[in-house]
């Protein structure tokens, strides 16, 4: 397997940048996922890595070797798509083995490698099949066997359980996972769903609009956004970020709302008074408490069965908390809702920075 090195990359189409700078290191056996909303450029950026895109600046490395001018085929990747891209007319068995016939390699070690990637991928009892007689699941499987049988040096996968239902890309998100831990592989994965990223990355990296917002382990992006965007993509249910201006006085700090409602601060938080801000807080980081907090209506209360999730209004403003107990409030009730001090960001309403991260 191999690194990947993206350093100062950019992508022009005719006269349009849509990539702009691009830096990222992906290390050897890693698990990294391009995550962002559409149109954000993490699927140009795995096309260049793949060589289907041509490089308008910078350069792309394959274990230590630039690879801006190798033709894809020489560049010792493998591409999963998001619509499989198998050829109907074959079986599975010749959709898998056939870069390799392509490639002359011997009839013996053809039959070896394909059978051992149907057994990893439990297509051993599909392989006489032709993919019309095949799932969805299965179908992204054998993908996934293709890409396997030619042991490349970088895997990239771009969007492949996109076309599936939502109880089939939980198991193939998993299965991806355990493919990429038992073949100890360097992978690239592009996604605009924040859970799959949050699940199967030893990195994410967060885009928007051509730019890297922020990259990290998925916990410390959840954990410490740096700027309010990440804050309201990375997180499901998404953040509550309320608009208002930070006050001090009386030994203490918070936040007012337009409308008077006062959001509490930990000591310590940065910031200067009459600064608008945007408080932010996880619902997971919101209890319902008796006092010291903050006084809320109840709109809708959603149980999932291992949480409630209570949709509520702080004055004017919208908030989510999300609760292991399973409480039935009624709508129009009022509730106070806590939040843990410690968790909660303040950003600058101007720039939209993380006033904790720029200290």
């Amino acid at each position: 397997m191999a690194s990947v090195e993206i350093r100062s990359v950019v992508k022009r189409f005719g006269g349009a940048e849509v990539l702009h700078g691009i830096d990222v290191s992906i290390e050897d056996r890693s698990f990294v996922v391009l995550v962002g909303p559409s149109g954000c450029g993490k699927s140009t950026l795995l096309r260049m890595i793949a060589g289907l895109e041509e490089i308008s600046g910078g350069e792309i490395s394959i274990g230590g070797r630039v690879v801006n001018d190798v033709p894809p085929k020489q560049r010792d990747v493998a591409m999963v798509f998001q619509n499989y891209a198998l050829y109907p007319h074959m079986k599975v068995f010749d959709n898998m083995a056939f870069s390799l016939k392509l490639a002359k390699i011997d009839r013996a070690t053809i039959n070896d490698k394909v059978r051992r990637a149907a057994d990893i991928l439990g297509l051993t009892e599909y392989l006489d099949r032709y993919p019309r007689q095949l799932s969805g699941g299965q179908r992204q499987r054998v993908a996934m066997g293709r890409a396997i049988v030619r042991d490349p040096q970088v895997f990239l996968f771009d969007e492949p359980l996109s076309n599936l239902d939502a109880q089939l890309r939980v198991q193939m998100r998993t299965e991806i996972k355990a493919l990429h831990q038992r073949l100890g592989s360097t992978s690239v994965y592009v996604t605009h769903d924040q859970i799959e990223a949050m699940t199967m990355a030893d990195k994410i990296v967060v885009m928007r609009n051509g730019h890297i917002e922020q990259a990290g382990a998925p916990l410390e992006v959840y954990d410490h956004p740096r700027n309010l965007f990440v804050a309201g993509f990375i997180g499901s249910p998404a953040m509550n970020l309320i608009p208002g201006t930070l006050r001090a006085g009386d030994g203490r700090i918070r936040v007012e709302t337009e409308d008077g409602v006062t959001l509490p601060l930990a000591a310590g938080t940065p910031g200067n008074p009459g600064q608008p801000v945007f408080y932010g807080v996880r619902p997971d980081h919101l209890t319902v408490a008796g006092n010291g907090g903050f006084d809320a209506t109840v709109d809708v209360v959603e149980p999932t069965g291992a949480d409630t999730l209570v949709f509520a209004r702080a004055g004017n403003q919208k908030i989510c908390g999300a609760f292991a107990e399973r409480y039935s409030f009624k709508p129009g009730e009022r509730i106070t809702l806590a939040p843990r001090l410690d968790c909660v960001h303040l950003f600058d309403a101007q720039s939209g920075v993380n006033l904790r991260a720029s200290i």
